[in-house]
């Protein structure tokens, strides 16, 4: 059975750094989910690069107190500091980070951690420059070979996500990717909703295979084609029967976690409880 899984942004709060993880964990057991995806920021907020290996303990110990699963972690330090960045210096700092942010998803016993190699551009940050594809793709590569005897040392696999970075959005640029390293510490963590603008979830699933390591769950509405597309569960273009079904062909037995960025403006929990009464049905379960 996939356990119904939520990401730590989702919470109100958590993009100002006002959620402490341990409140995190006791929310996602409330609102009836069994995963939470912890996300890893800088150093000196409530869950950063300089977490212990204490305080990751202490995080195991209250989720498994309340029957909460850690299996994946997340990060956004990657736009700011990217492994393809045309600077060196910054391009060393961000595999430091990575590095780091493996480490601190061992200690938490957690097997994927979600990657963002490089972006072409970073679409809510109009002040970034462009960066070049080839480049982008270069030193991307470069670094996740780099770090692959640490994953390998850590035992969690770097998951790339398919994300809006203008790379590898196809289902044949995804599989390239991760094969390439011939290595099982490199796959996709993969969001249904971030590839209707350019495809099908499904055929990628059914593409991807066993490179498919995590599962983030969105819904969009194909016919808006900008960031406002993103929508509730249920109510945009993921088939979730089909998708379910592929997951189920492939043997995929992870947490599928739903990542539901923006927040409402109004009573934002509403939408914790909408995404969790949405996901019972997605699993069946209604």
């Amino acid at each position: 059975m996939l356990l119904k899984g939520i990401n730590y942004w989702c919470f109100p709060g958590a993009f100002e750094d006002k959620v402490d993880p341990f409140d995190a964990i006791k929310l996602t057991a409330e609102h009836r989910y069994e995963a939470l995806e912890l996300c890893i920021g800088e150093a000196g907020t409530q869950f950063g690069l300089d977490a212990t290996e204490a305080k990751c303990k202490q995080l195991v110990q209250a989720a498994g107190e309340s029957n909460i699963v850690l299996k994946t972690t997340a990060s956004g330090l990657y736009w700011g500091r990217s492994m393809g960045d045309p600077d060196p210096s910054i391009r060393a700092q961000a595999k430091d980070d990575l590095k780091r942010m493996l480490q601190i998803s061992s200690w938490l016993g957690c097997k994927v951690h979600l990657t963002i190699p490089a972006a072409v551009d970073v679409f809510f940050l109009p002040d970034r420059p462009v960066q070049d594809y080839g480049d982008c793709i270069k030193w991307g590569v470069e670094g996740i070979a780099e770090l692959i005897p640490h994953a390998e040392a850590c035992d969690v696999k770097m998951g790339i996500e398919n994300v809006w970075n203008k790379m590898l959005i196809t289902i044949g640029e995804m599989q390239w990717f991760t094969t390439q390293f011939n290595s099982d510490y490199v796959g996709c963590l993969f969001d249904v909703g971030n590839v209707i603008p350019f495809g099908y979830p499904e055929q990628w699933i059914r593409g991807l295979k066993e490179k498919i390591i995590a599962i983030h769950f969105k819904d969009y509405r194909r016919s808006v084609g900008t960031a406002d597309g993103f929508v509730d569960l249920l109510e945009g273009d993921v088939n979730f029967p089909e998708v379910i079904k592929a997951l189920d062909e492939i043997g995929f037995d992870g947490p599928v976690v739903a990542e539901m960025i923006p927040h409402y403006k109004l009573y934002p929990m509403a939408r914790i409880e909408n995404t969790s009464t949405a996901m019972d049905y997605i699993l069946g379960r209604k």
